[in-house]
């Protein structure tokens, strides 16, 4: 009924009605001058991905936010397919949260598509007052028209996993989501599936500590995260941990799109693990590992152990195929998780990373390659840090990646990266067998901005795709 309607309010019916989508034309994504010594704003770039525009891989517009500083990092939408079926709701509302300045921008992507304006801004100091928190980092919209703000710490740079709540009309901060007394000690991203009446966060590190780089002394101290953290989603009350081991990290958290699912996949950054979790026949919920992505022995690098960093997940809307990032070891990996507790790896690509010949890193043993894989060059570039954010085409054809992790580890782990800046790739997905192959005609170089080098981060699309779009 629904899906016929004619007037049903932003986003999709079904996973599998957004398959049919139309292709993306355009992607919206964060340039980030923080760290970078250029005394630039952050802004959010507009880049043409249509092929058969005359301004195919070109950054066509660029919205810079009025501070320095910022840090932009993930965004999300005002109303999604959490809303599918209230016409009154427009997707038209970019929600801009700064992981560092713990500004929130709300930006105008209804009024034109393709050149974002800035509709309102939300000073620190709304969420230290009405929340106590800061850092804001995943940002979701709700059925209900409230949008929902994951956050990493208290407004002392400590760690504290709280949210906070945004009204959807006026953008004002309402106040905390969670109650009652118990928040868990670290927040970064989180997911929420209201059929099973739950929501699970993660955690990855205390604000102070991590802001200006990683010291492996820091996960000894209990200063980075091991937990998935499940909530009430009726009561918004803290009920249970799962923990996944000392020194795990576990970042971006995805459900199976399918909303009766009660299980999906976390990627964990330090342990190099994906875990699966699940809701057990008592009720509660729990986690088992389904990918080891083995370290690998090295010489010339911050431990001799080099762990793959998976930091960003995704899973394709029809719920088959799982992709992420290995952003040390600078692989992408796509495996078919038809049986989601023995995925299957059927698709791996090297873009870069830490291992590549003629660096400075020797690599001693590793248990998965033969020898250190080749430089990666794309249009005559050879391109510096290693794969990170990825974003997967409706159709789940075409994979966009971009290799920049935060500012503050970009400019210890790869140096390179923050003096030459990102770029912008697409990888071919073979949807039928599996497999992945980088589209050389696509490279968007945001080394060549016109301020300078700049450090893109997480890919968006103005219709919503499979990490920000949430089936009630």
């Amino acid at each position: 009924q629904l899906a016929k309607c004619g007037a049903c309010g932003p986003g999709y019916a079904t996973p599998l009605d957004a398959m049919k989508g139309p292709r993306e034309e355009i992607v919206y994504l964060p340039c980030i001058y923080r760290n970078t010594g250029i005394e630039k704003p952050d802004y959010l770039a507009t880049v043409d991905v249509d092929p058969k525009s005359p301004h195919y891989c070109q950054v066509i517009h660029r919205l810079p936010m009025p501070n320095l500083k910022d840090e932009l990092h993930h965004s999300g939408w005002n109303a999604c397919s959490s809303c599918f079926g209230d016409a009154t709701k427009k997707r038209n509302r970019l929600i801009l949260p700064s992981l560092i300045s713990s500004r929130i921008y709300v930006v105008d992507v209804g009024t034109d598509l393709r050149a974002p304006r800035i509709h309102k801004v939300v000073e620190p100091v709304e969420l230290f007052w009405k929340g106590n928190v800061a850092n804001p980092h995943t940002s979701h919209c709700l059925g209900s028209g409230d949008i929902l703000i994951s956050c990493l710490g208290d407004p002392s740079g400590n760690g504290k996993g709280g949210f906070i709540l945004l009204d959807g009309e006026t953008f004002e901060v309402k106040g905390n989501w969670e109650n009652g007394g118990k928040v868990p000690p670290l927040g970064y991203d989180f997911w929420y599936q209201p059929r099973h009446n739950v929501l699970m966060s993660t955690e990855w590190g205390a604000p102070r500590v991590l802001a200006d780089g990683f010291n492996p002394a820091d996960v000894a101290r209990g200063h980075y995260g091991r937990r998935i953290n499940v909530w009430d989603w009726s009561t918004h009350t803290y009920l249970q941990a799962v923990d996944l081991g000392q020194g795990s990290v576990p970042l971006e958290i995805r459900f199976l799109h399918n909303p009766d699912a009660a299980e999906g996949f976390v990627g964990c950054a330090l342990s190099g693990a994906v875990h699966r979790f699940y809701k057990t026949e008592k009720g509660d919920w729990a986690a088992e590992k389904v990918i080891q992505v083995p370290s690998k022995k090295v010489q010339g690098w911050l431990l001799p152990d080099m762990p793959g960093l998976i930091t960003d997940i995704l899973i394709s809307l029809d719920d088959r195929f799982l992709y992420f990032s290995n952003w040390l070891h600078g692989d992408i990996r796509q495996y078919d998780i038809s049986n989601t507790r023995q995925p299957k790896l059927v698709g791996q690509v090297f873009l870069g990373g830490s291992i590549t010949k003629g660096g400075p890193v020797t690599v001693v043993e590793d248990k998965e390659l033969q020898c250190q894989p080749e430089p990666f060059v794309i249009q005559g570039k050879r391109v510096p840090g290693g794969p990170q954010m990825i974003q997967l085409s409706l159709d789940g054809k075409r994979l966009y990646v971009t290799n920049s992790l935060y500012s503050g580890w970009d400019k210890q782990f790869y140096p390179d990266l923050v003096k030459e800046g990102s770029v912008m790739l697409q990888i071919d997905v073979d949807t039928e067998r599996g497999g992945l192959k980088v589209n050389k005609n696509f490279l968007v170089d945001f080394g060549k901005e016109p301020d300078g080098p700049v450090l893109a981060h997480e890919i968006r699309y103005p219709g919503g795709d499979c990490t920000s779009d949430i089936w009630m």
